[in-house]
């Protein structure tokens, strides 16, 4: 059986088991549509959590950074797992007490005005469509690579599936199918690092193998220093990153994960307050199973593919694989346009190395050489390196269905935010007070719709590669939204006019600072663009400081007006006592 028929198999099976969730957990009424009853489980809930989070950037791009960026990625893993501890103690137990429907709700009645739940569904929109953009990119690398089909085809047969499950069952239908992705793709990530990492170093457990010895001698991380250093790059254990910058994105990847509007959503489907809290720490323990794989995965990735490349030592001309001597696996991702060879000295062979290291480049240049050759998507790190490893076509196939599971499974929960925003927070909060539960759950429905039409064009158009889209829409969240609630939790001070200013004040901050550097600079990732970040911060860590200015902003214009109504300070109180 050839392995696109085998990847159909397994992909058009875990879609039948999406879609049949879908349909046995429909949604009846507007309760189950935004908040699955409030019936879940927390050990489920834990697990629709995790892949409700654990998106395509987990999936498909994380380790694929770790692999490229080495020591610097490691950034990620701490921001995007330490946010749970700021969810679990600070916010998920309170807003599961307040026991509303969504984020902007708890806003419009925390700080008493349609002003602000209008101003947090702006920010919710942004924060989401920013996030999905990355999702659906995820989607259409793997149709465009394992199914054969044109990005464009695939992005079109994921809305598909996310509008039957996401539409229909709404948040019961998308937290139960939940359930299964995670199944999907924590098995999917982690049978692979198993096999890749017995073959590699003998070890079973990824996570052990990442620190073990090598077949041949040597422990994996000094055997990638050496390879990598060869090649002109820095090495894989250094550090390049500023301390700032590494402060500033790992903060906004913890707030703007507790900011994240389609995750705090999932702490309102649990029967009780303490049921919240053990949902957060059910889902960092099923998180943990693939963030402590990841490094590994990453460091045996960069390994496979390097030695693939580069069959012999630095310097010498035969150390570059010929061209027509390239893998199987080379030639199928080259269709997809996400890896690139340009043969710049028509020697037919395959110069990979780090052509801004000037000694390098100078050396490299004495031998007829004319830069650097090869183009790597750190995209398809991780799908691509069942096949790097020459793993068999199954497990290649589950990769797939994983990968897809994480991009969809999110896509689902962002999604289904943005339409709760538009039909319950500005359709029934603030437009139409007379609207009916039926015609709320189609308004609901409808927006679903719209929403998953744009997202499928930010699929097609995204601002970066996949884990550098979803870290953008982390530091809106985190300045936009984050302080918002935490205030609103903690704070009887802060009012209406001061969170309405400070969401204003962080969100177009961010977003102009993102758009900068993102959009209208030439080459983001150049050095002198780089030497003008605002105290040497970079885009996907500039949340941290859109927060701080968020929180001086509400802080401020909070003391020179009104105290909230006493009712409000009354509520403030109320929710953080325990019944």
């Amino acid at each position: 059986m050839s392995l696109t028929v085998l990847t159909y198999l397994v992909v058009g099976a875990s879609f039948a088991l999406y879609i049949g969730i879908a349909f046995a957990s429909k949604a009846r009424s507007t309760g189950d549509f935004y908040v699955a009853g409030k019936h879940v489980h927390p050990v489920a809930n834990g697990m629709a959590t995790a892949a409700d989070w654990m998106s395509a950037a987990s999936f498909i791009s994380m380790a694929g950074l770790i692999a490229f960026l080495g020591y610097d990625g490691s950034v990620y893993l701490m921001g995007w797992t330490g946010g749970y501890v700021l969810l679990a103690l600070l916010l998920a137990p309170y807003l599961r007490r307040f026991g509303k429907f969504t984020v902007p709700e708890f806003i419009g009645e925390r700080y008493y005005s349609d002003v602000a739940r209008v101003v947090a569904v702006i920010c919710l929109i942004v924060i989401s469509f920013t996030y999905v953009a990355g999702q659906m990119r995820g989607v259409g690398i793997v149709f465009s690579r394992f199914l054969n089909i044109d990005i464009g085809y695939g992005l079109l047969v994921g809305m598909g599936v996310v509008f039957l499950y996401a539409v229909l069952g709404g948040m019961k239908g998308i937290t139960y199918t939940q359930v299964a992705q995670y199944c999907v793709l924590i098995f999917a990530y982690t049978v692979p690092a198993v096999f890749i990492s017995l073959q590699v170093t003998g070890v079973m457990v990824p996570q052990v193998a990442f620190g073990s010895e090598v077949a041949g001698g040597g422990y994996l991380l000094a055997k990638l220093d050496a390879i990598v250093t060869d090649l002109g790059f820095a090495a894989y254990t250094s550090g390049t990153k500023s301390r700032i910058d590494v402060f500033f994105i790992t903060l906004a990847l913890m707030v703007g994960t507790a900011g994240l509007p389609h995750v705090i959503v999932r702490f309102f489907t649990v029967p009780k307050v303490r049921d919240a809290r053990a949902s957060a720490g059910w889902a960092l323990l099923f998180i943990a199973i693939l963030y402590t794989t990841a490094p590994a995965v990453g460091a045996l990735a960069r390994l496979n593919l390097t030695t693939t490349i580069q069959t012999g030592p630095v310097g010498e001309e035969t150390g570059n694989l010929p061209y027509e001597e390239r893998p199987e696996w080379f030639r199928t991702w080259e269709e997809t346009g996400l890896l690139t060879v340009e043969d710049k000295n028509g020697d037919g062979r395959i110069q990979y190395y780090n052509d801004a290291n000037a000694d390098f480049a100078n050396q490299a240049e004495s031998f007829g050489w004319e830069g650097n050759e090869l183009t790597v998507d750190r995209d398809i790190i991780v799908l691509a390196n069942p096949e790097i490893a020459g793993l068999p076509d199954w497990v290649v196939a589950l990769v797939a269905a994983g990968g897809i599971a994480a991009a969809l499974s999110t896509a689902a929960g962002l999604l289904l935010v943005i339409s709760a925003a538009v039909s319950h927070d500005l359709c029934k909060g603030v437009f139409w007070r007379s609207i009916s539960e039926r015609r709320e759950l189609m308004a609901g429905r409808i927006s679903a719709a719209v929403a998953i039409l744009l997202a499928g064009y930010l699929g097609f158009n995204p601002p970066g590669f996949v884990a550098q889209v979803v870290a953008l829409a982390f530091g809106l969240a985190a300045a936009s939204l984050f302080p918002a609630i935490l205030l609103g939790i903690f704070s009887v001070r802060v009012n209406k006019p001061g969170a309405v200013a400070g969401m204003l004040a962080g969100l177009l901050f961010t977003v102009g600072y993102i758009i900068y550097f993102k959009g209208v600079v030439v080459e983001p990732f150049a050095a002198d663009v780089a030497e003008n970040w605002l105290f040497g911060i970079s885009p996907e860590g500039i949340g941290g400081i859109g927060m701080l200015i968020n929180f001086a902003v509400a802080f401020s214009v909070s003391a020179l007006t009104r105290e909230p109504p006493e009712e409000v300070k009354a509520m403030v109180r109320r929710i953080r006592v325990p019944r």
